[in-house]
Protein backbone atom coordinates (compact mmCIF):
# COMPACT_ATOMS: atom_id res chain seq x y z
CA UNK A 1 0.00 0.00 0.00
CA UNK A 2 2.96 2.17 0.56
CA UNK A 3 3.48 2.00 -3.14
CA UNK A 4 -0.25 2.43 -4.53
CA UNK A 5 0.14 5.65 -1.53
CA UNK A 6 3.53 7.14 -3.40
CA UNK A 7 1.85 6.67 -6.90
CA UNK A 8 -1.52 8.13 -5.91
CA UNK A 9 0.28 11.41 -4.63
CA UNK A 10 3.12 11.65 -7.27
CA UNK A 11 6.18 10.31 -5.50
CA UNK A 12 8.62 8.65 -7.95
CA UNK A 13 10.76 7.44 -4.73
CA UNK A 14 12.28 4.36 -6.77
CA UNK A 15 12.01 3.02 -10.08
CA UNK A 16 8.50 1.02 -9.95
CA UNK A 17 6.97 4.29 -8.52
CA UNK A 18 8.52 6.18 -11.43
CA UNK A 19 7.63 3.78 -14.16
CA UNK A 20 4.18 4.16 -12.48
CA UNK A 21 4.26 8.08 -12.34
CA UNK A 22 5.52 8.30 -16.48
CA UNK A 23 2.67 5.46 -17.60
CA UNK A 24 -0.09 7.79 -15.46
CA UNK A 25 1.25 10.78 -17.31
CA UNK A 26 1.73 9.44 -20.94
CA UNK A 27 -1.80 7.92 -20.52
CA UNK A 28 0.01 4.42 -20.92
CA UNK A 29 -2.48 1.04 -19.65
CA UNK A 30 -1.21 0.78 -15.92
CA UNK A 31 -2.40 -2.51 -13.71
CA UNK A 32 -2.04 -2.37 -10.00
CA UNK A 33 -2.30 -5.24 -8.09
CA UNK A 34 -3.01 -4.41 -4.48
CA UNK A 35 -2.54 -7.94 -2.21
CA UNK A 36 -2.48 -6.55 1.33
CA UNK A 37 -6.46 -6.62 2.72
CA UNK A 38 -8.73 -5.60 4.35
CA UNK A 39 -8.38 -2.75 2.63
CA UNK A 40 -8.42 0.59 4.82
CA UNK A 41 -10.37 4.10 4.14
CA UNK A 42 -6.88 5.54 3.33
CA UNK A 43 -6.18 2.68 0.85
CA UNK A 44 -9.93 3.14 -0.68
CA UNK A 45 -9.15 6.78 -1.22
CA UNK A 46 -5.77 6.28 -2.88
CA UNK A 47 -6.94 3.56 -4.90
CA UNK A 48 -9.76 5.49 -5.96
CA UNK A 49 -7.65 8.29 -6.97
CA UNK A 50 -5.20 6.12 -8.96
CA UNK A 51 -8.70 4.43 -10.70
CA UNK A 52 -10.01 8.40 -11.57
CA UNK A 53 -6.90 8.60 -13.45
CA UNK A 54 -7.67 5.23 -15.83
CA UNK A 55 -5.08 3.14 -13.51
CA UNK A 56 -6.78 -0.37 -13.57
CA UNK A 57 -6.87 -1.98 -10.10
CA UNK A 58 -6.85 -5.73 -10.06
CA UNK A 59 -7.17 -7.77 -6.63
CA UNK A 60 -5.86 -11.06 -6.69
CA UNK A 61 -9.00 -12.52 -6.03
CA UNK A 62 -10.25 -16.11 -7.40
CA UNK A 63 -13.51 -16.38 -9.04
CA UNK A 64 -15.74 -19.29 -7.96
CA UNK A 65 -17.43 -19.19 -10.92
CA UNK A 66 -13.60 -20.69 -12.85
CA UNK A 67 -14.98 -23.69 -11.29
CA UNK A 68 -11.14 -23.48 -9.96
CA UNK A 69 -10.17 -27.68 -8.31
CA UNK A 70 -6.51 -26.83 -7.97
CA UNK A 71 -3.87 -24.48 -6.70
CA UNK A 72 -2.69 -23.79 -10.08
CA UNK A 73 -6.36 -22.90 -11.67
CA UNK A 74 -6.60 -20.40 -9.28
CA UNK A 75 -3.22 -18.97 -10.04
CA UNK A 76 -3.89 -19.10 -13.59
CA UNK A 77 -7.79 -17.46 -12.95
CA UNK A 78 -5.89 -14.24 -10.77
CA UNK A 79 -3.18 -14.37 -13.71
CA UNK A 80 -5.53 -14.19 -16.39
CA UNK A 81 -7.41 -11.23 -15.07
CA UNK A 82 -4.13 -9.12 -14.55
CA UNK A 83 -3.09 -9.94 -18.49
CA UNK A 84 -6.80 -9.11 -19.65
CA UNK A 85 -6.84 -5.66 -17.85
CA UNK A 86 -3.34 -5.35 -19.41
CA UNK A 87 -4.59 -5.62 -22.87
CA UNK A 88 -2.84 -8.87 -23.63
CA UNK A 89 -4.39 -12.42 -24.67
CA UNK A 90 -4.40 -15.06 -22.85
CA UNK A 91 -6.47 -18.30 -22.29
CA UNK A 92 -5.44 -19.10 -18.49
CA UNK A 93 -9.21 -19.27 -17.18
CA UNK A 94 -12.61 -20.05 -18.62
CA UNK A 95 -14.74 -16.93 -18.87
CA UNK A 96 -17.53 -16.24 -17.01
CA UNK A 97 -21.00 -16.69 -19.59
Amino acid sequence: MASIASIANGLSENLITRIADVAIKEEKTLVIVPRETPFSAIHLENMLKLSKLRVKIVPPIIGFYGKIKTLEDGIDFVVGKILDAAGLPNDLYVRWQ
